[in-house]
């Protein structure tokens, strides 16, 4: 599989399942679409009174401004996931119930309507279409996402929160190293010059170390960094 990026910004994801996996699911895509969960029963981290609407007040949630997650106390069986599907028309479907044939149902239905599909309860080979939706990791504007192929959420997991350490502070490196980037190009700095100039700076401890102090020392550190390269 190809790991992309896919912005679901106005789209609509479709969670089958409200459990524990669902949950996780839902609220993993909360910020970035409109999130519908389809399911009997819902986890407690998805519960709560205003977001816990029947199916037919879903045109009176569409009102609310921003992504939310809106819940559909429903219990679909496999020969009704196409009408749920049809009726949400999601850019993603998510089958997260403990119902290997409602999942099966619609990974079926999304990959006849050309629409992309996470099946929580298979791993390993993929139909085209299918997706993994990856751990990440995010430091604003930094993301870093992993995934097992779905073999081994645990091991994701894990990997995940080694790796939250070691990016502490990405963000702000991120910002630095793109706002050097843009002044050395205007000032007419060599492109090969320009280059080795951020890579060092990105590579600085001394840099890393200043931005943990405040953007400013960041700042200060780096420039230093810059004059050694510009005065070789």
């Amino acid at each position: 599989m190809t790991p992309l990026y896919h912005d679901l910004s106005g789209e609509t994801v479709v969670v089958f399942g409200g459990g524990a996996v669902g949950s996780r699911k839902a609220k993993g895509f909360d910020e970035a679409a409109q999130v519908v969960v389809v399911s009997p029963e819902f986890d407690e981290r998805l519960r709560s009174p205003a977001d816990e609407r029947e199916a037919d007040e879903r045109e009176a949630a569409d009102a609310a401004d921003g992504p939310a997650v809106e819940l559909v106390r429903a219990a679909p069986d496999a020969d009704a996931v196409t009408d749920w599907i049809d009726r949400f028309d999601p850019a993603l479907a998510v089958a997260a119930t403990d119902d290997a044939a409602v999942n099966a149902a619609v990974e079926a239905a999304a990959l006849d309507r050309g629409i992309l599909v996470n099946r929580t309860d298979v791993s390993g080979g993929r139909d085209p279409g299918s997706v993994v939706v990856p751990a990440t990791i995010e430091d604003d504007p930094v993301t870093v996402a992993l995934s097992t192929g779905g073999t081994s959420p645990a091991l994701a997991k894990a990997l995940r929160e080694r790796i939250e350490a070691e990016i502490e502070g990405a963000g702000a490196m991120a910002a630095l190293s793109g706002e050097i980037r843009e002044e050395l190009k205007d000032e007419g700095v060599a492109p090969e010059t320009r280059r080795e100039a951020v890579r060092r700076v990105v590579r600085s401890r001394g840099v890393w170390k200043g931005l943990q102090k405040g953007r400013s020392n960041g700042r200060q550190e780096a420039d230093t960094v810059i004059e050694e390269v510009l005065n070789r």
